[in-house]
């Protein structure tokens, strides 16, 4: 069956303009929560082995320390996450002192305070022998650590810096390597659209994906705290790699189509690729889309937005490729026909 994706483009040009501009105003007027990685800091995540303080309790606790402003966040059921301004070893170490002295407060219970022992009631079977020594019993249970330190980072502000400028760079450079790579791979294929457009093309079709991406994320920070580091920055490069991946299979198989049919109406060409090419794209991306969603529900909390900018990223670069990218061309093709009549 032949769709009229070309057909109808207006539409599917619409809805991406409508999102893409909501996603750059939600930039201008919240912006992006930056995280650790180009903010400079510290981040110091802790278990607690019995019962878990409460955030606004460690956040007066550590307000004497002078750490500035402090973000506190469970993690799992037992964890914390605690970020601060940059810290020595000897702040560091306070930290920890003071969250010790937390459990402490909230673990100490009557008999302890008293001094007194705890009754342990025993239940036995005839004829056994059972010895319980209640000393050594109370001992090991006053050695278990109640705080144990998972990670700590600490990045200073130069680096944090460089990171950002190094982010920024890394994404114009490989805007430019695609529209060469691309332009360069279609050179052969000049008429009736240059091969340059091809690559130019396939770029805003990223900066449409990313920028979706980005509006998603923008909403997660300003509502749920969620902050852009370098793992997401990465899977925003890797979105790119991957919509590129998709775009470039449907403007290959138009490439095959203009040589092989070089008199055939340039819309009716493209619409014809895409049918070709769109069960395709849609099955291999529903395979990285179950992938990705099965890592965000059990891949745990430190691959947890990582898959999700990818799943989002995924699903709106295969949306790209289809209905935005190649469509795009047609439009640019009618229009410079216009303006030669």
């Amino acid at each position: 069956m032949n769709f009229p994706i070309v057909e109808k483009r207006k539409y599917f040009f619409g809805v991406s303009l409508v999102l893409t501009m909501t996603s750059i105003i939600l930039l201008f007027v919240y912006g992006l929560k930056p995280g650790l990685d180009f903010t400079g800091g510290t981040l110091l995540e802790v278990e607690f082995t019995s019962t878990r303080p409460e955030v606004t309790a460690v956040q007066e606790a550590l307000v004497p320390q002078n750490l500035g402003s402090i973000v506190v966040q469970p993690v799992g059921e037992q964890g914390l996450i605690l970020k601060t301004r940059f810290v020595s070893e000897e702040e560091h170490q306070q930290i920890l002192g003071v969250l010790r002295g937390l459990t402490t407060a909230n673990t100490t219970s009557p008999d302890t305070a008293t001094g007194a022992k705890p009754d342990i009631q025993i239940e036995a079977t005839a004829g056994s022998n059972v010895t319980v020594n209640i000393e050594d019993a109370t001992a090991n249970e006053n050695a278990r650590p109640e705080v144990i330190e998972k990670r700590l980072e600490t990045i200073g502000p130069v680096i944090s810096a460089e990171l950002r400028s190094r982010a920024i760079q890394t994404g114009i450079w490989v805007s430019l390597a695609i529209i060469a790579y691309i332009a360069y791979s279609f050179r052969k294929v000049s008429r009736p659209v240059q091969s340059w457009k091809y690559g130019l093309v396939a770029v805003v079709a990223l900066f449409h994906n990313v920028m979706l991406t980005l509006g998603v994320f923008i909403l997660l920070g300003k509502y749920q705290g969620v902050e852009i580091d370098i793992p997401l920055v990465v899977a925003l490069l890797t979105i790119l790699g991957a919509s590129v991946n998709d775009t470039i299979v449907v403007f290959d198989r138009i490439r095959e189509k203009l040589i092989r049919h070089s008199g055939r109406n340039f819309a009716e060409t493209v619409n014809i690729a895409i049918n070709e090419t769109i069960g395709r794209s849609i099955n291999i991306s529903l395979a990285i889309v179950l992938t990705l969603t099965a890592l965000i529900f059990y891949g745990g909390d430190s691959i947890h937005y990582f898959s999700l900018a990818l799943l989002i990223g995924i699903i709106v670069g295969t949306y790209s490729s289809i209905f935005v990218a190649s469509p795009l061309l047609v439009a640019w093709e009618e229009q410079r026909l216009k303006r030669r009549a």
